[in-house]
């Protein structure tokens, strides 16, 4: 599919750098809105302050209580990776805050569904809670609110996702996305929120003394849990998220992480001392990730809960298996929807429907997601792929391109034609929904309608957002190293793509999918290695092609010990000569 390159717009006279901030990073952060140096300043000193969360001196009032009074307090958390974060930091720091009776209950995927149901709440009660603490979860959980207070059940509710028109009655809640609330920043992962109200807890039972005889933690010991949480849940990296990011990743660096999570480092092949956000996105998450999307959550979460090191590493293999099973089924499943689209290009004369649905009865429910994704990004257009579920539903995971409100979208369909959607929920770019198997064909037409409707065909036209053409002298291993410790870099602050023109020396596939190229910058005599993954082998290796246009990014390769430069290729496109 052919991209439109554009480069992202900036204007440095608003901004107040400093003249020994490279001019490079200027103007890369000065086009993802940084005008100021103080908002590169990552101490834990500029993190916003929890007071202003709605609800959290309610929450640590009913939380304290339940601690003092010895009660038994139980997590009820998410089956993806900021669930299975917000779980393990909810139990170590009540721990740490000198709590005996703790335990947790993750939601298996394919029997419970998402979120504190009453049928949650009915295993629940095998654990005899006086509190259940919802965490990534919870803000749209009504009935099952009611059943656990019916039971006699308190509940202090965390959530970071948006709020329906109905919020649960629960004792409190915290959410940054609930009504009226005035935490400056709507954008914490799940496990923020819960690390915000722990924070709020030990300042709370410091002012009723309740570390007079008892050691008082250092909550920042928490921070790589959160580091991988708010990466894995690709939350937008605002000011805030990207000092709690960095602050976690500098303690994963230096060796002072969970053993889990230095575990699921080694498996995924990597060296965390020079760890970045974009390994825990696309090295350490995905592996966490595939104990709720094939098995259970609980054995993501236990990796992190270990304190022994053998014992972490023994269940991060076990992660590391399943992620490779989730990773076949994923290219099974691939080759099926790609078939259908190609039913559907025809269709459509040769063009895709502006929304796109799929289903499948053999696909796994717990892969849907990966799948809308894969094929959004082959397509350019909303997607939601559905899986076969209970009692005649079929169970969607969608995903959206810049522009479309993924969640709004479903509301929109929900209330045109409200037989269709049995329950729905999710953020902009991502959501989840259940369907009767007989209304598939009646839900494709309607979200098609609301897509063609919503959507120029503009916004429909893949887009390459670059950094603009970087000097041959640029193109050095300094300024990808000082690029690579700029960050962290992340959703809604992108790392930095550039553009330009290379002349192909050699060309050459390697691991039977990548692109491994070497190339010469047309002003200068740098030569410079380049890879493009998973390329289109049905155009490549073509010997040819003599120059490309690239979109890139600029990355340092480790390998025995060495430093060397390399460029990620983002989109290539050859450039032909003219035969008139």
């Amino acid at each position: 599919m052919q991209k439109r390159i554009t480069q992202r717009t900036f204007d440095l006279s608003q901004c107040q750098f400093s003249d020994s901030l490279h001019p490079v990073l200027q103007r890369i952060y000065a086009a993802r809105g940084i005008s100021d140096e103080i908002q590169l300043n990552h101490s834990l000193q500029a993190l916003l302050p929890f007071n202003t969360f709605k609800g959290v001196d309610r929450a640590v009032e009913v939380i304290a209580d339940a601690i003092e009074a010895q009660q038994q307090i139980l997590i009820v958390g998410d089956f993806d990776a900021d669930g299975a974060t917000s779980s393990t930091l909810a139990v170590l720091a009540l721990r740490a805050l000198g709590v005996e009776k703790v335990d947790y209950l993750v939601p298996n995927r394919f029997e419970y569904g998402y979120g504190l149901s009453p049928e949650i709440v009915s295993e629940a009660l095998r654990y005899q809670p006086d509190l259940i603490i919802t965490v990534d979860n919870g803000i749209s959980s009504i009935a099952g609110v009611d059943f656990a207070k019916e039971k006699g059940i308190k509940i202090v509710v965390t959530d970071h996702h948006l709020a329906g028109a109905e919020l649960p009655k629960a004792d409190a809640i915290v959410n940054p996305n609930q009504p009226g609330c005035d935490f400056p920043s709507r954008n914490p992962a799940g496990v923020g929120v819960i690390f915000y109200v722990m924070v709020a807890l030990r300042q709370h039972l410091r002012e009723r003394n309740w570390f007079v005889n008892r050691p008082e933690p250092n909550m920042a010991n928490f921070l790589d849990i959160v580091a991988l949480g708010t990466v894995a849940d690709v939350v937008p990296l605002d000011d805030n998220n990207r000092i709690l990011v960095q602050q976690g990743l500098k303690r994963i660096r230096a060796g002072k992480a969970r053993p889990g999570i230095l575990a699921l480092i080694e498996v995924a092949g990597r060296h965390r001392e020079q760890l970045v956000a974009t390994d825990l996105g696309f090295a350490v998450g995905p592996r966490l990730n595939a104990a709720g999307r094939l098995d259970d959550m609980s054995l993501g979460i236990e990796c992190l809960l270990a304190d022994d090191h053998q014992r972490a590493r023994e269940i991060a293999f076990q992660l590391d298996e399943l992620n490779r099973d989730r990773k076949q089924i994923e290219s099974d499943m691939q080759q099926q929807a790609v078939a259908e689209l190609q039913r559907l290009q025809l269709d459509q004369e040769e063009q895709f429907p502006t929304g796109i649905c799929l289903f499948d009865a053999t696909w796994h429910q717990g892969v849907i997601g990966i799948l809308a994704a894969r094929i959004k990004e082959r397509t350019h257009r909303p997607v939601i792929a559905f899986a076969e579920g209970d009692n005649g539903e079929i169970k969607g995971s969608a995903r959206s391109i810049p522009g479309f409100h993924i969640r709004d979208a479903l509301d929109a369909v929900d209330k045109k034609h409200p037989e269709l959607i049995i329950k729905f929920g999710g953020h902009a770019m991502a959501a989840g929904l259940s369907i009767k198997n007989e209304n598939f064909e009646a839900f494709c037409q309607a979200f098609q309608e609301v897509a063609a409707d919503w959507l120029t065909q503009e916004q429909l036209e893949a887009e390459v957002l670059t950094d603009g053409e970087l000097s041959c002298h640029e193109i050095n291993l300094y300024l990808a190293s000082l690029i690579r410790e700029a960050g962290p870099w992340g959703q809604h602050f992108p790392e930095p793509v550039f553009q330009g023109y290379f002349q192909v020396i050699q060309q050459r596939i390697i691991g039977e999918k990548h692109l491994k190229l070497m190339l010469k910058h047309p002003s200068g005599e740098l030569f410079v290695d380049a890879i493009a993954f998973n390329i289109d082998l049905s155009v490549w290796p073509d010997q040819s092609i003599a120059q490309v246009l690239l979109a890139y990014k600029l990355d340092v390769n480790y390998f025995r010990g060495k430093q060397n430069l390399q460029l990620m290729v983002e989109y290539i496109e050859p450039v032909r000569p003219n035969r008139d």
